[in-house]
This record gives C-alpha cells, structure tokens and sequence, in this order.
C-alpha cells in the first residue's frame, strides 16, 4: 500500500519511535505548551493516533518563565522489559531527565535527572546495561557526542562522561541516537541544523564506545538540495524494526508554503521513511538518500487523515494545549461549548494567558466558532509566538460590542479593522490556505471580510523559533463563551 508524508502533519517535531509488540509508540517534541510530549501510537507506522502525553503534572516540567521556543526539546522513548521510558531535556532549565511507566496510557514517573550535559538526549538498552547519549563538547570545545552508562532505577552514572563520537563534519551535530544491530553498534546524528541544511548522518563501532566509523556515503538522508521541492529540513532520525525484521526511520521535515517561497509555518512535522542495509552494512534510508512525499509500505492498511475538529471529538489535555501552564482552572469544557475566564495576559504577553489551542496540521481549512464576550475580549487566533499572531476577537465595552481584526508581527501591532456588532454570539470564521490567512464575522445572514495576513510573517523564518502556528482560543479582561467549533482541512 501506498502512504503520503508527513505522517503526522503539523508541528510534532524530532520524534522517537519505539515497538512493544505487535504496536509502535512515537513522542514528539512539545517546547513551551503543556502538557508536554504527545504520545502517539500505531499499528502499522502510518496511521498514529494521540493517546496522551508524558508530562501531564507541573512537577514533572516547570515551563512557568520559559521564551517561545524554549522548554521541552527532542525526546527519546524506549520499551525495555515491560517497561516505556521517555528521555527528553528541559532546555531552558538546562536539565536532562527521564520519565518511566508500566502503562503508557496512564501516569508517567516523577523525573529522573542524570547528571550529563547538552541536549537531544537518548538512551540504549542493551542486555542489562543502560547507555545515556547526548551531545556535548570534548575537552578542547570541539562539538561530539557523549555517554555514559547509567543505573536506569536510579538514573545515577556508572561511568564518566566520555566523547565517542566527532560527527561527519556538519555544524550543529545533535539527536544522537544508537542502536545494537547484528554486530554493530550504529550511531546516527542529525546535522547542519534543523533549517534547510539539515541532513542525518551515521556511523558504527563493534563497541558502544567506540572507535566509530563514519559511513563512507554520509549523510545516509537530507533534502538539502532537492528545490523547488517544498519538503525541506529533512532530518533528526530514529529508527525501528517492524515485526517482519524491516526497518523504517521516523524523522522531522518540514513542508515550505510554496515551491518558489522558503517560508514554513506548519512547524517541523513526521515524516516515515524506508531504511535498508548495503551489502557493507551501512544503513541506506529514504530514496537514493532523500524523502519523498509518498512511499509503498507492505502490508494491508489504508492511510487515513482526520478532516474535522469539534468540542465533541477533541479533548482538553489531548489535543487542546495551553500556554507554559495548565489552563484547567481558567477553562471549563462542557459538551459542545468551552468557556474562558480571562487572567488579563494578553496574547502578546509573557506568560501565561488564558489560550488553548489545536496545532495546524494542514494549509488549507476553515475554522469557525461562535463567540460571546463579557467585558474584554474573546476570539480566535493564528498564532506562532508573542510578537507573530493574528487575532479576531469579539470585544465587548460600554459603548456595546464588536469585531476588531489585529495583525501583529515582530512586535508592531496593527488593527487592521472592526465592524459593529449587535447583542447575542458572533460567528467568527478563520479561513485559511498556503498563503494567506483570512478573516470573517458573521452575525445573522451577512458575512464581513475584515481582512487578511500573509501566512509568511507567522513562519519559522521570519519569527525563528522551533514551533509552527497554533490555531488556538483565548479570552482577556473578562470571559468568553464559545460554541459550535469546527474546524475542518480541506484537500
């Protein structure tokens, strides 16, 4: 059968795939939302659905004063006898830890920290010893990748921090990942940033510490020179064996808006791409080294992608994220409405406003919702950061109630325009597609345009960052009521 990539659209980025049994379980990267790393598991690696995520408590990851971007980075997760572990880094903390479950859709472990630096950590279970991988620098500041053997109870070192690998040469050398296959310990790496650059590169060792060798064809998989193809950044892999003894790589990509124009704002996405081993025993991943937009995969499935978004369908928690902390105490969702209490953050705020939030996962859709203010303002945004969104709210004062439309982008904040409302709910409709977001109200039977932004100016390049576009609800000064949501891609 044949499968379209990315295989989860939207920003899930740097995921990690492992199997426990006949089933794949893959964690992706959540930075400042909560709760923090998306959980996803699968029959057949190309249809994931979400069943939870790793850090659900504040005591499991402080996001309080974290920057857009910062927080949790590139988690690893593993299955080693009967047991799921979850690796990842609070970056802006500076910590590397792991959680630990026995029911991967219940409750995760408090953290285990260990006691090794740099970031995009990994580990390797190998009969009864555990390996903790990371990159880092050796003692002349030269960019590798280090280890050290751990107690997995405990996550205490058994060993001193060693350097067992330089890299093929690219900068930013990071998500190290190593895997005992046969006789060879393979070790894969991304580099060249997670930008256009980006590219993932091997090398192997008959020793987990080395020497290793570096693949004479590296990098094994990158899309680094393949334009005008609007798949880019191809990168920070993860390998995993089907139950046939095929192997697959899951890795991050992203997908520009256009040919012709290097802007994405969907986020870093994942992407499944076949593996195989040269007659040498290097590993071959992608087709002729690059990733495509479709693959055939064995087996019997047919790929589905969900279309439509309600209140009835999604969850708080799941789906719907917030901001830095949770936003259980400022939100009530009852079948088929959500209510918000403002806390008098606004979106372009530090912090932590009263928002929730679904990822994008397509360029073309249509969001609509029906909102009632209180004093302030209630609405809809398109939002990558605090200086980049736009935002349509209903805004309710003493002289009565409108629509006001704002474009805000590296920090200049712009009304675009308003149109006067009457009492009782105002639909307000978001519609979107690869270039351009537009913006509607709709009271009774007449629809007003109040405008419209360039999707570019909400993308990773004009607003640097690791995150995509959230289309999210939110509420200030006062509460907001929402009703009757929907949001629906369009193919």
């Amino acid at each position: 059968m044949r499968y379209k990539n990315p295989v989860i659209p939207g920003f899930y980025p740097d995921p990690s795939v492992c199997r426990a049994g006949d089933r794949y379980y893959l964690a992706a990267s959540s930075f400042q939302y909560f709760p923090g790393v998306p959980l996803f598991e699968s029959g057949d690696l190309v249809n994931w659905r979400q069943i939870g995520h790793a850090l659900t408590r504040p005591s499991q990851v402080e996001l309080e004063d974290v920057p857009a971007s910062g927080g949790v980075f590139a988690p690893t997760i593993r299955y080693h006898r009967g047991r799921f572990y979850m690796v990842t880094n609070n970056n802006t903390k500076n910590v590397n830890f792991y959680v630990w479950t026995d029911d991967i859709r219940g409750e995760w472990s408090e953290p285990v920290e260990v006691d090794q630096g740099g970031i995009d950590p990994s580990l390797l279970f190998d009969g009864d010893r555990a390996y903790f991988i990371s990159n880092g620098e050796d003692a002349e500041g030269r960019a590798c990748i280090v280890q050290c053997e751990i107690d997995p109870a405990t996550g205490k070192r058994l060993t001193e921090s060693r350097c067992i690998w330089h890299g093929a040469g690219g900068r930013y050398l990071e998500a190290p990942h190593m895997f005992h296959i046969g006789g060879w310990y393979y070790l894969i790496a991304a580099e060249g940033g997670t930008e256009y650059g980006h590219m993932e590169v091997c090398a192997r060792s008959r020793s987990p510490w080395g020497p290793f060798e570096n693949c004479p064809f590296n990098p094994i998989l990158t899309n680094r020179d393949r334009a005008p193809a609007v798949i880019q950044g191809i990168g920070h892999g993860d390998l995993v064996q089907d139950a046939a003894g095929g192997w697959h790589m899951v890795c991050l990509g992203f997908r520009q808006i256009h040919p012709w124009q290097p802007y994405h704002t969907l986020g870093r996405e994942t992407f499944l791409v076949p593996v195989t081993f040269t007659p040498e025993g290097w590993i071959r991943a992608g087709r002729d080294g690059t990733a495509e937009a479709e693959y055939r995969l064995d087996g019997d499935f047919l790929q589905e992608r969900k279309r439509v978004y309600t209140f009835s369908d999604t969850a708080p928690g799941m789906e719907w994220v917030w901001l830095r902390k949770p936003g259980t105490d400022r939100c009530r969702f009852t079948p088929g409405r959500v209510t918000l209490q403002g806390n008098g953050l606004g979106l372009s705020d530090p912090g932590s406003p009263t928002f929730m939030a679904l990822r994008q996962r397509g360029f073309d859709f249509e969001l609509g919702v029906d909102v009632t203010a209180g004093e302030g303002e209630a609405g809809v945004t398109a939002y990558m950061c605090e200086l980049e969104h736009y935002d349509l709210a209903v805004r309710r004062g003493p002289a009565g109630a409108e629509a006001v439309l704002r474009l805000n982008i590296g920090g200049i904040r712009h009304e675009e325009s308003t149109a006067a409302l009457s009492a009782g709910p105002a639909r307000l409709t978001v519609r979107g597609d690869a270039l351009t977001y537009r913006f509607f109200v709709r009271q009774g039977e007449r629809e007003v345009c109040l405008g419209q932004g360039a999707s570019k100016y909400l993308s990773s390049e004009v607003s640097g960052g690791f995150t995509g576009v959230m289309l999210g609800l939110w509420a200030t000064g006062g509460t907001g009521d929402f009703e009757n949501f929907r949001l629906e891609y369009i193919e």
